[in-house]
């Protein structure tokens, strides 16, 4: 299935087999209408679109006692912001948490996207989407909301709008760095509260760096990250295994390659899903 253009702010997914219930959660698609519940960039929680990974029906594949999840995302999406740290305290409560793996996935929403835009994140919209801005700024309002009740500071003026493909190599450095993967979720984590909360560019080099730095990637791999063919051919294939499993909205959950969920579901959702697919790997 094809992937056009993205957007940053529409929703939609539901579990990847047939046979089980439906989520409506906030997420971002590519190719997202401003209608009931998605738009193009900033949504609203809840859409139609579907995330769908296989399309068998068969048990939790197999790995003895462990589940297996890979999380396809983007620095600059918010609702990637808000359902990886509502994901991560279904983890952090989940029994058998040492017994599960997790590998983030590269996604971008914008690759057309300048190194940086002139304007601020309302302006954007605006200006590419065909957007009303009391429509924009209803929605930011609406995500800032959301965040806000989970804790997540957002501050949507001082956003600074970039192409977030310098950011996803970092993240692959990381990735190399560290196979237990704690490096990468807090490089990921430290770029989602540069880009929503403390208006640093992803795209700024200098800024990277030091947001590598703090969490403990070494400088020299920082730097040579950046600009890294090897590590950009990572997003790349990233980017197409997404395509190939018909990923279409972030954040998007594969558990086992069999399972998939997408969007910011709520901590108990996560939990539910993480307990029956626990269940599945063990019986």
């Amino acid at each position: 299935m094809p992937v056009a253009h993205a957007n940053r702010w529409s929703g939609g997914a539901q579990a990847l087999n047939g046979d089980r219930p439906r989520y409506r959660p906030s997420a971002c698609v590519r190719r997202a209408a401003y209608r009931d519940h998605s738009c193009a960039r900033h949504p609203r929680p809840g859409c139609s679109t579907t995330a769908r990974t296989g399309g068998n029906r068969q048990a939790v594949a197999a790995v003895a006692s462990q589940v297996n999840i890979e999380i396809w995302s983007d620095v600059a999406c918010p609702w990637c912001y808000i359902g990886l740290n509502r994901f991560h305290a279904a983890l952090s409560n989940f029994e058998h948490r040492e017994d599960v793996t997790v590998r983030l996935r590269s996604f971008q929403l914008d690759p057309s996207l300048p190194e940086s835009f002139d304007g601020t994140e309302v302006d954007y919209l605006v200006a590419s989407k065909g957007l009303r801005r009391e429509q924009v700024e209803a929605m930011v309002t609406q995500v800032a909301g959301v965040g806000a009740g989970d804790g997540l500071p957002f501050d949507f003026p001082a956003l600074v709008v970039a192409n977030s493909r310098r950011a996803h190599r970092l993240i692959q450095a990381a990735i190399a760095a560290d196979d237990t993967g704690e490096l990468s979720w807090k490089l990921e984590q430290a770029l989602f509260t540069a880009h929503f909360a403390d208006g640093r560019s992803i795209g700024d080099p200098a800024a990277l760096i030091e947001l590598a730095e703090k969490v403990g990637l070494p400088r020299p791999v920082a730097e040579e990250a950046l600009d890294s063919a090897e590590l950009d051919a990572a997003v790349t294939d990233d980017i197409d295994q997404a395509r190939s499993l018909g990923v279409h909205a972030v954040p998007t959950f594969v558990f086992n390659r069999t399972h998939s969920i997408s969007g910011a579901q709520a901590t108990e959702v996560f939990a539910q899903v993480l307990g029956q697919l626990w269940e599945q790997a063990t019986a």
